[in-house]
């Protein structure tokens, strides 16, 4: 959410980041909305003040018939003040229904385009795998090892349904511990979070109401994140930090869920796209300053990419354009590892910074050392997303006999160095 005085004093940055983020937007719907609720709050108001100035006069009254028949005039008054009251609160919930369709302004340096085929490559790390014989795909590989179960998985959980088992099961575990090692050694303070939040966390993170179609509900009014983002940053709603507590960095493990509504007949078999998936998330809470935001998100993506290096995965760097972009990023990174089945990279990573696009929803703040109240800014990024990152795993690291080679640094975890062997 954007503060709506700036809103009024650039109509046309927001209609350009409307364009950018191909986001339909009517911002002149939102002006004119928020004119008419500030004239009936001065209504409102004005017709308060001067009913409290009435009570005051008649309880000074001593003729009792004289005060009775001044009471009997202020009823028709209380009837139109009560009608102006219902007139401010409809208006008013447009005026926040509008404000939370209001997309963030991106960063200058981002990318004009309609999606993600013109993102903008920035680096590539790594070299492409070569294969002496005809490497196979993640889902073959992962059957012939037994290392997933994909029919028994559609049985239990139907579409889109996975077991992991024996090394499958031991790699995501080793990830997850890989990743959280990496982190806690950068200063991050490791957290595990609950993936059932409350719906006003959702709509303070962005994801609602615009997102509702990708996310799972509950009879109890609880919803299932998609992110850990979500619930690491509801933990400091409605709350005021010193600026001495920030920044805040947190590696947050949690259950993740996504109905992927959007994507039917894409990825449909394997591991890519499923509905249930464990994530690894860095979460950074900041000073309201854009280039603090500029720094931790350079310093979160390259977390992400030392990862990936330390596993030896072929990799590049894309900035996303605008039409890439959510509601609320400024600005984001995706790191796209190499899938050789596919000859092509897939997203296994998202850095992003939102200014205080989150924290003004959330209404999280900070004390500065002047006194003065600010919002924080907020950034994340994927640490490691399971089983996404187990496709680029046994697909670069397949060998001729079926065996794969386990990247060295998860090998302690797992007391092996090759699947397949012993």
């Amino acid at each position: 959410m954007l503060d709506i005085r700036f809103i009024r004093e650039n109509p046309l940055l927001i209609k350009d980041a409307a364009r950018k983020k191909r986001i339909p937007f009517d911002v002149d719907k939102l002006l004119t909305v928020d004119e008419r609720r500030r004239t009936i709050r001065t209504e409102v108001e004005a017709m308060r003040a001067e009913g409290n100035a009435t009570a005051d006069a008649i309880a000074k009254i001593q003729n009792p018939e004289d005060k009775k028949v001044a009471i009997e005039q202020t009823r028709a008054f209380k009837a139109r003040l009560e009608v102006k009251e219902k007139e401010l609160g409809v208006i008013e919930e447009e005026f926040q229904r509008l404000m939370y369709e209001v997309p963030n302004v991106p960063d200058p340096s981002v990318p004009d385009g309609v999606s993600d085929a013109e993102n903008h490559e920035m680096r590539r790390w790594g070299s492409e795998p070569q294969f002496s014989f005809e490497p196979k795909d993640h889902i073959t590989l992962l059957r012939e090892l037994d290392g997933a179960d994909f029919d028994r998985g559609t049985k239990v959980a139907g579409f889109r349904g996975y077991i992991l088992k024996k090394e499958g099961a031991l790699l995501s575990m080793a990830l997850w511990q890989f990743a959280m090692e990496c982190l806690v050694k950068k200063g991050f303070t490791p957290i595990i979070v609950p993936s059932l939040t409350r719906e006003e966390n959702l709509v303070g993170t962005g994801y609602l109401p615009q997102g509702k179609d990708e996310i799972y509900q509950t009879q109890d009014h609880l919803w299932l994140v998609g992110t850990a983002e979500v619930s690491t940053m509801g933990m400091y709603r409605d709350e005021i930090l010193e600026v001495s507590d920030l920044p805040k960095k947190f590696v947050a493990l949690s259950p993740c869920f996504r109905r992927e509504a959007g994507s039917h007949g894409k990825d449909t078999k394997g591991l890519y796209r499923v509905h249930e998936f464990m994530k690894v998330e860095q979460v950074v809470l900041c000073e309201a300053s854009h280039m603090k935001s500029v720094e931790f998100h350079e310093e979160l993506t390259r977390n992400a990419e030392e990862m990936l290096q330390a596993l030896g995965l072929y990799y590049r760097v894309v900035t996303n354009c605008g039409g890439d972009l959510g509601l609320g990023q400024v600005k984001k990174y995706d790191i796209e590892t190499w899938v050789p089945s596919q000859r092509k990279f897939g997203e296994t990573h998202s850095a992003s910074y939102f200014h205080d696009f989150q924290t003004r929803r959330l209404n999280i703040r900070y004390r500065d050392t002047d006194g003065t109240i600010r919002f924080a800014h907020s950034l994340n990024n994927t640490a490691v997303a399971t089983p996404r990152i187990l496709i680029s795993i046994f697909e670069q690291f397949q060998q001729e006999d079926g065996t794969v080679r386990i990247p060295e640094v998860l090998q302690k975890y797992i007391g092996k160095s090759v699947i397949g062997r012993g």
